[in-house]
């Protein structure tokens, strides 16, 4: 069930000496996509500060919960029964993320499935950074169809075994991580890394483990637990934004101040320390969605919520957390 293998090889002589010193390209495969879904399992390549890779970890574990699409990751609940569950593996899953850089192909997703994992151990996930493959293709400009880890790895020539299991998709994202790596470190490329914060609070209701019967013949699952980020500051009114709403973002420009900016769904920072950001660099946070909105920052384009049906209504931008990120470091200033 763990399997640990060593590796060595050789790296260019030249780095960029700000780069971060290890990695760890993680892959999770999940009972679903929902804030209560459980890991089911997980693997890790560790990397060093060029990305060869040092060895490579797996495990399975038990959601004590149905698998959910056993269609796409095969893993059965007679599969999953005798696995381990998640606070036995914490331990060792920490000492592979222990003071490396998270990354993952929309590395908000993984990130935020094990910080929910380790909230429900009463432990905190050692990360402490995060870069999405996704977000670094793009400030790389590769020519790419689309932001699928078959993309990414097809333009890089690597072959993939068995998608959907999450020891050989690390595998591939880690030997398609290593020239995109090299390739920003050769063009003096800032890598897009964003802060990991993780959940300080959770609460869980009883949840039947595998095989237990839940509630009447047919068993089920249910009420698997909510989480709620930790209250770190109270929740206050912003002062109102002094520059006047100079219209919609447009793709490729920087943002400038004034531009009336909204949030949809999950973000891996907290919503309120990234309204925060926001808000210090001169933009707009708004509540709401309408014809004004200069752009919408959420991380599921494809979602159903009353914001991004809106943004399709009005055409306004849309982008995705780690690219806003991006866009806030160089906010061109109001005019006047």
């Amino acid at each position: 069930m763990l399997e640990d293998h060593t590796t060595t090889a050789s790296s260019p002589t030249e780095w960029p000496t700000a780069y971060p010193q290890g990695y760890a390209v993680v892959d999770v495969e999940t009972t679903g996509l929902a804030r209560d879904d459980r890991i089911i399992s997980a693997a890790v390549y560790r990397l060093d500060a060029r990305g060869e890779v040092e060895d490579h970890w797996y495990t399975l574990v038990n959601p004590q919960r149905d698998p959910g699409p056993v269609w796409i990751h095969g893993l059965t609940s007679d599969v999953l029964e005798g696995a381990p569950l998640f606070q036995d593996v914490a331990e060792e899953f920490a000492a592979r993320l222990d003071g490396r850089v998270l990354v993952a192909h929309n590395a908000v997703f993984d990130w935020q499935m094990i910080a929910r994992e380790y909230a429900r151990a009463q432990r905190e996930a050692p990360v402490r950074q995060r870069l999405c493959t996704i977000a670094l293709s793009k400030e790389l400009g590769l020519p790419l169809p689309n932001h699928k880890l078959e993309s990414l790895a097809a333009h890089f020539g690597v072959v993939q075994q068995r998608a959907h299991h999450a020891l050989d998709d690390a595998r591939v994202l880690a030997e398609a991580f290593r020239p995109s790596l090299r390739a920003a470190a050769a063009g003096g490329v800032r890598l897009p890394l964003l802060e990991c914060r993780p959940l300080t609070e959770w609460t869980d209701r009883a949840a039947p483990r595998i095989g237990q019967q839940a509630s009447g013949p047919g068993g089920g699952f249910g009420g698997y637990g909510a989480y709620r980020p930790g209250t770190w500051r109270p929740s206050r009114k912003r002062p109102a934004c002094p520059h006047p709403n100079p219209g919609r973002y447009e793709d490729g420009k920087r943002l400038k101040q004034g531009m009336r900016v909204a949030f949809s769904g999950d973000t891996s920072v907290e919503r309120e320390l990234l309204e925060d950001r926001a808000a210090e660099a001169g933009l707009h946070v708004a509540t709401s969605l309408s014809r004004l909105t200069s752009l919408l920052v959420t991380n599921d384009p494809d979602s159903g919520t009353s914001k991004v049906v809106k943004a399709r209504q009005f055409g306004t931008p849309v982008v995705d957390e780690a690219a806003f990120g991006q866009l806030l470091r160089d906010v061109e200033p109001a005019d006047g």
